[in-house]
Formats: structure tokens, C-alpha cells, sequence
């Protein structure tokens, strides 16, 4: 290796860290997509870089990835995701799912008993599988595409399952439609990054400083107008009366525990 080469190749992965680093920082969720298509073979492309990053479980790669783009299957999918019209209107809907049964078949044609029919497993495919979609999120976003992750694939994910064919020891955990964007809307809010960091060991979180973290938030107008158009007296008061009500959480946690057993990951 020359001395130039090695610089480009510096040059090169410094590039690249910028770039990931800019995108992380400049994220916004897109829900609305112009018509230009997005080729099958640049989201193959994403997928294969996505790949490599991270693994959880050995590199056994227990996830799988379904891509949509039939118009068709697409209208199938939109209901489970309480009718969203990206879901439809996004040039590519892409299911992540924990799959361990993949890698169950390849143990029993091995003369190797699997023993991944259990939680354990499914949680350790899921981690696996939202790593990789988040890997593909980045990879997607630094080529100009928008993203938006669907936090409704576990309320339904039965009829995803249906609708994909997904056989026993896969279960969907997360969903991204993806396009170009046809809209650019304002960063998202964060709280402080003292509110989610702990160095050395958990601090609990005294009443003081949880109002001093919120405070931003509770403040903003945007939140304001929200509490006013839900007729509520604090914004905590939106998210447990109105958007994440303990009846939802528990009927849909009771729902998705019916799935793990169906798909063989509880007995």
C-alpha cells in the first residue's frame, strides 16, 4: 500500500463517519413521498450494507427482511397499520422480522437439535432485527431517501403475518416505508441528553428534575396546542388518556403474546 493510498483510505472513512454522524443529527420522519420510484436494486444495495453491520446473536442472523412494493400487497398491509396512507402512497414498505426458523431448518437438516422455540430467542432475534433495520435506515437516509419507522407492527402483527405468509418462528417487529421525500418537516424534539444518560450506575429521578427536563417540552407551542385540542390539562395527560391508554397497552400486549404463541415462540 502507497502512502496516497493509505490517505484516501483515511479520507475515505472520515467521509463516511461525517456523513452517517450528519444524518443521525439532521433525521426527520417522512410521511409523505413524491412518485418516483426507488430501484429494487439500489434497496438491494442497502441491504446488503446493512448486513454488515452489527449482530446480537453469534452472526446466526436470525432476522429476516420482507420488501413491498406490489400496490396490491401494499393495500393489504395498510390496515394493520391502522390505514397510515404512507403505507400505500410510499414507494416501498419494508417488514423487519425476528426469524429463527431459518436457521431452525438449517440445524435439523444438519443432525443438530435447535432449541430456539422460546422467548429468549425471540427476543434475541428482535434485537437482531431492529439493529439491522436501523443499519438500513442510515444506509437509506445517506442516499437521499426518507424513512419512517411504523410502531404498528406489533399491535397487528397477526395480520401482517397473514398478509406476508410468514411461517412459525418469524414474528414482524418493525416496519420502514421508504421513498424519496416529498416533504421536509421540522426536526423532532429530543429531551436533554441528561434525561436519558447515566454514567457509572442509574440515578433515579427526583420530582425537580423531571420538571426540569420536561419543561422545554411542556412549553413549546406545539405540545401547548396539543393539550388544548385534546381538552387536557398537562401533556402527560394526552399520552396516558388519549394516544397510549393502559386498556390499548394491555389489550394489544395480550395480543401480541397470542402471536409468540402462535408462531412457536412461547409454549
Amino acid at each position: 500500500m502507497t502512502q496516497f493510498d493509505f490517505f484516501v483510505i483515511i479520507f475515505v472513512s472520515n467521509f463516511i463517519q461525517f456523513t452517517m454522524l450528519n444524518v443521525l443529527s439532521s433525521h426527520r420522519s417522512i410521511r409523505k413521498y413524491t412518485d418516483r420510484p426507488v430501484d429494487r436494486a439500489l434497496i438491494e444495495n442497502l441491504l446488503e450494507t446493512a448486513v454488515q453491520g452489527s449482530s446480537n446473536t453469534g452472526n446466526m442472523q436470525t432476522y429476516s427482511v420482507v420488501v413491498t412494493t406490489n400496490e396490491d400487497l401494499k393495500k393489504k398491509l395498510s390496515p394493520a397499520h391502522f390505514g397510515q396512507p404512507m403505507v400505500v402512497q410510499a414507494p416501498a414498505v419494508i417488514t423487519f422480522c425476528a426469524d429463527f426458523h431459518r436457521f431452525s431448518l438449517w440445524c435439523e437438516q444438519r443432525e443438530a437439535q435447535p432449541g430456539y422455540d422460546n422467548f429468549e430467542s425471540f427476543i434475541s432475534a428482535a434485537v437482531d432485527a431492529v439493529v439491522l433495520a436501523q443499519s438500513f435506515a442510515l444506509a437509506a437516509e445517506s442516499r437521499g431517501l426518507g424513512i419512517c419507522y411504523l410502531g404498528t407492527t406489533t399491535y397487528n402483527a397477526a395480520e401482517i403475518i397473514e398478509a406476508l405468509r410468514l411461517p412459525s418462528l418469524v414474528v414482524p417487529v418493525t416496519t420502514l416505508t421508504v421513498g424519496y421525500p416529498a416533504e421536509d418537516p421540522a426536526l423532532t424534539d429530543r429531551l436533554p441528553l441528561s434525561a436519558v444518560v447515566h454514567h457509572e450506575k442509574y440515578e433515579d429521578y427526583t420530582e425537580e428534575k423531571i420538571g426540569r427536563l420536561y419543561e422545554q417540552k411542556e412549553n413549546s407551542e406545539f405540545y401547548r396546542k396539543f393539550v388544548a385540542e385534546n381538552n387536557k390539562k398537562t401533556l402527560a395527560q394526552v399520552f396516558t388518556d388519549v394516544r397510549y391508554t393502559r386498556e390499548a397497552n394491555e389489550f394489544f400486549s395480550e395480543k401480541f403474546l397470542n402471536v409468540l404463541r402462535n408462531q412457536g415462540f412461547l409454549k
